[in-house]
């Protein structure tokens, strides 16, 4: 049995649908599952409660962490420690393995450009500091020999039925596809790499079962040399046969927008992401699986088909 833990998000379903490859006895553990294969296994769950956690890990020989806790500080700092200290020690008591995705907020702010597995820990804002602390929960039992495990680490991402999870969706897509100008947050010139959430599934389900892939950091395949916001927009108007219309938006206007896109109201202290080049690196993946990441404007392509038929 592998388990997913989160399995309603965006990355949960395609990773639901790519360990098929793998297994049959797929579970899928959230508080409303649903079917993404036909032989799927159901549980409902509340995360936070150590007896469902234990109760999901039950018979795993891997468990895949996929949660998605709202994007709000204060959520943060009380759910992600109380959870990975639960998981981790449900994984233990289970002896299974565990794979953890996980994002790049724990990276030192000028290491952007070219980020890597082996890019400098320092995060520079609050909800980079509790996704560094988890990701040392889990490292340290690594290293103390008490767990097998590694780490799935995304850039910002984007890709087929994502809803409200993508930054890009919210800020850029849905706008083109209203006829509006694309805001876009920081500076346009700057490069800002975005993983494809299929390839994303695909190579979680690859990583979790490949014995020699666990105890470290990979970084998951991600298309090189980025476009800028300004192409960014460029590119998606071209798919959408709009003009690629924008707009800039300036640090102070982003809590206005939280008005009425409530996930800006988190944004302004991770807007350094957008100031200077973000520039993923995933070539440790690609050479050890030979798995290329999907072109952008192929995910572009294949994005829209999905969501504006």
């Amino acid at each position: 049995m592998q388990t997913i833990l989160g399995a309603g998000g965006a990355i949960g379903i395609e990773l639901a649908k790519a360990l098929k490859q793998y297994t049959t006895g797929i579970r899928l553990v959230s508080r409303n599952p649903k079917k993404v294969n036909k032989t799927d296994t159901l549980l409902s769950a509340d995360l936070l409660q150590a007896d469902d956690v234990k109760k999901a890990v039950q018979g795993s020989s891997v468990v895949y962490v996929t949660v998605g806790f709202p994007y709000n500080l204060k959520v943060w700092q009380s759910s992600w420690p109380k959870f990975m200290e639960t998981v981790i020690a449900a994984c233990k008591e289970e002896n299974c393995k565990l794979v953890f995705f996980d994002n790049i907020y724990m990276y030192d702010r000028a290491y952007l450009d070219g980020m890597d597995e082996e890019t400098p820990i320092n995060p520079p804002s609050e909800k980079g500091k509790v996704r560094a602390l988890i990701a040392t929960m889990l490292l340290d039992e690594v290293k103390a020999g008490n767990i097998t495990a590694l780490i799935a680490r995304s850039a910002d991402f984007y890709g087929p039925n994502i809803a409200n999870t993508s930054m890009l969706n919210e800020t850029v897509i849905k706008n083109l596809a209203k006829g509006k100008k694309a805001n876009w947050m920081g500076a346009a010139d700057r490069k800002h790499s975005f993983t494809y959430t299929p390839d994303a599934g695909k190579a979680t389900a690859l990583l979790g079962n490949t014995s020699d892939a666990y105890n470290q950091v990979w970084h998951l395949p991600t298309a090189s040399d980025p476009y800028t916001g300004k192409e960014w927009v460029e590119h998606i108007a071209k798919a959408f046969g709009a003009k690629p219309k924008m707009k800039v938006v300036p640090k102070w206007m982003i809590p206005l927008i939280g008005l009425f896109v409530p996930v800006m109201k988190e944004m302004p202290e991770m807007l350094y992401q957008y100031d200077r080049d973000y520039v993923f690196d995933s070539s440790k993946f690609e050479k050890r699986f030979g798995m290329a990441p999907t072109p952008y404007d192929e995910g572009i392509k294949e994005m829209i088909a999905a969501d504006y038929p």
